[in-house]
């Protein structure tokens, strides 16, 4: 009996390494840190590059248009339009979203969870703390700030039908926690984990440029990769990023400028806004400079830090005690909210709930979705594919309950037993009920400033770090995976997002945020396409890998451990598909057609077993 080694798929991966297609004209030496523009322009993917900005200046084009020509009329027409677009690809996200979650769980626990990330012998680059601090704070940082507070507060005032509780209810509040989470949690990150995973493996494994295209190889083939399909692969992508960090980046300064307005520091107005972008997109700019290593890794960390003081605060100065039982209930409330909400599209519901906020909380995490998957991919090399999926998984949505447990339970206690965080009419005002939430907490009024400044602040530090990340994504992509791209590029896709975040805050006027949902719906559309593809993909190389992959065991007459000196035989096996065994029945003799094929064609086939 004889059967592959262990190194021998090893071996033939770094052979595919050492010839991993070249994406990109110049010396990567030379357009590291610079060389100039006319160095960093010779290095740029062109049909990648120059078709992007084009779609994205006539977006934002669009969009400003749009915007001037309905006046004081826009938010309806910014919502009309949102609601059509969601009610024509909203089904398909829902479906898409929770087919990821499934898959990502069904890698996690089969065998393909014990492929590493790199060579079988690499280690992770970060510890666990910087790795985690980084993909949390790039992933959704922002968002778990703006609507800590505000979502479930909407949720408890205005509930989906399907909820069948009453409007404003102590019912409707609980049920609001699990509802916020459901937004916010296992299917959020199941997103990120199918495009993280796939980049992670396809470039750190089979030796692929870290571009979304190379994806779909294993579907597609290198020379199909390589042309026209792949530039415009790696374009959607690029539009979609800035479309969804730019969401991120025009919530955060929203929020801002009314923590700002709210302590009576300045008015509101759209100089307001657009200084605060300027401002932070500087210190973006700043920090993409510096590179993975120093800013964006000290940035993590400190927003990371900064945050959990300020959730430490609010769970010792407000309910504390309510607030430990509600940990626990919340989760209960999420694990029902999932099977309740998971097939939800809105079909013949007029309450406009699902249209509002799952859809669009899942079209703007596709849309970030090669942000943050390529992101977290370049943190990752090194670890388990187990470890990956359930670390992306499951530490960011502990987190999730935990935040929304400690900000999103304060404020419905403090409405159900005063009313103070609802204006008259119900009216919910988003921007500013992080602060008012503050202000009910049992503390002076220097208190109150001491958490809205250090709110403010946490919310500058993940506007900064969602920033600078997406440049470096970016600028990776339009060099077509390129791990070290130059600065002058960088600072010119830093300069890029913060002029689309500012653009679509003004062109919305008083609708702004719903300009940014419009523009994450309709840019999540292509992608979504591309990681259905990914999928199918990945599992196709994961069988083959599985295939390939030895179980040793150990052959002797005798249950007990060899004692020292003795020698054992140790076998290497394989799983068979039963397709692959044939039997003759006059002799019972049985034939194994093992043959393993790369799908990638990098390895010679191996035979999965022996014959």
């Amino acid at each position: 009996m004889s059967s592959p080694s262990g190194a021998e798929p090893t071996a033939a991966r770094e052979a595919a390494r050492d010839k991993a297609p070249e994406t990109a004209p110049g010396d990567a030496r030379e357009t590291a840190t610079g060389g100039g523009p006319a160095a960093a322009w010779r290095s740029l993917r062109k049909p990648v590059f120059v078709p992007a900005l084009l779609i994205i200046v006539a977006a934002l084009a669009f969009a400003t248009w749009y915007g001037a020509a309905y006046g004081d009329d826009a938010e309806a027409a910014f919502t009309a339009l949102r609601d059509r677009i969601g009610e024509t690809v909203g089904w398909w996200y829902v479906l898409l979203v929770t087919g990821f979650l499934v898959f990502a769980f069904w890698v996690a626990l089969s065998r393909a969870g014990d492929i590493r990330l790199g060579r079988d012998d690499e280690r992770p680059e970060f510890s666990r703390f910087s790795w985690f601090a980084m993909l949390f704070s790039a992933g959704m940082g922002i968002g778990l700030v703006f609507w800590g507070v505000a979502e479930p507060l909407n949720h408890m005032m205005s509930p989906p039908d399907i909820a069948g509780v009453e409007p404003g209810s102590a019912e409707a509040g609980r049920a609001a926690i699990g509802q916020a989470l459901f937004h916010w949690g296992l299917h959020a990150w199941g997103i990120y984990v199918v495009v993280g995973l796939g980049l992670a493996y396809m470039s750190f494994r089979r030796g692929r440029p870290l571009s979304v295209r190379w994806l779909l190889e294993p579907l597609l083939g290198r020379r199909l990769v390589e042309s026209w399909a792949g530039h415009a692969i790696d374009v959607f992508a690029v539009v979609g990023t800035v479309f969804g960090v730019a969401t991120s980046l025009g919530q955060g300064a929203l929020q801002i400028q009314a923590g700002l307005a709210h302590l009576g520091w300045f008015e509101p107005s759209g100089t307001l806004l657009l200084a605060v972008v300027v401002l932070i997109t500087a210190a973006g700019t700043v920090s993409v400079v510096s590179g993975l290593d120093k800013g964006v890794r000290w940035l993590s960390n400190a927003n990371m830090t900064l945050a959990a003081v300020l959730a430490l605060l609010v769970l010792l100065i407000g309910p504390t005690v309510f607030l430990l039982r509600s940990v626990v209930q919340n989760t209960g409330e999420y694990v029902q909210a999932i099977p309740q909400f998971m097939f939800v599209t809105g079909a013949g519901a007029t309450d406009g709930w699902t249209l509002g906020w799952t859809l669009f909380n899942q079209a703007w995490f596709l849309s970030w979705a090669p942000f943050v998957g390529m992101f977290i991919a370049r943190i990752s090399r090194g670890r388990t594919i187990r470890e990956f999926v359930l670390g992306v998984l499951l530490a960011p949505t502990l987190i999730a309950i935990v935040w929304f447990t400690v900000f999103g339970s304060t404020g419905l206690l403090y409405q159900l037993r005063n009313g103070s965080m609802v204006g008259k009419g119900g009216v919910i005002d988003t921007d500013t009920s992080l602060f008012l939430l503050f202000e009910q907490l049992p503390v002076g009024a220097g208190v109150t400033v001491v958490l809205a400044v250090v709110a403010m602040l946490v919310i500058t530090l993940f506007f900064v770090t969602s920033s600078d990340s997406c440049s470096l994504v970016v600028d990776v992509l339009s060099h077509g995976g390129r791990a070290e791209t130059p600065r002058v590029t960088r600072l010119f896709w830093s300069v890029v997002i913060g002029v689309a975040g500012a653009l679509l805050l003004l062109a919305g006027g008083s609708a702004a945020l719903t300009v940014l949902q419009v523009s994450s719906i309709a840019s999540a559309a292509p992608l979504s396409v591309i990681y259905a593809l990914a999928v199918v993909a990945l599992i196709r190389m994961f069988r083959y890998e599985t295939a390939v992959m030895p179980r040793y065991v150990r052959v002797g007459g005798s249950r007990r451990p060899p004692e020292q000196g003795e020698s054992a035989t140790t076998l290497a096996v394989h799983d068979l598909p039963r397709h692959a065994v044939t039997r003759d029945a006059p002799t019972g003799a049985l034939t194994c057609d093992t043959a393993a094929r790369d799908p990638l064609g990098d390895a010679p086939e191996h035979p999965a077993s022996a014959r």
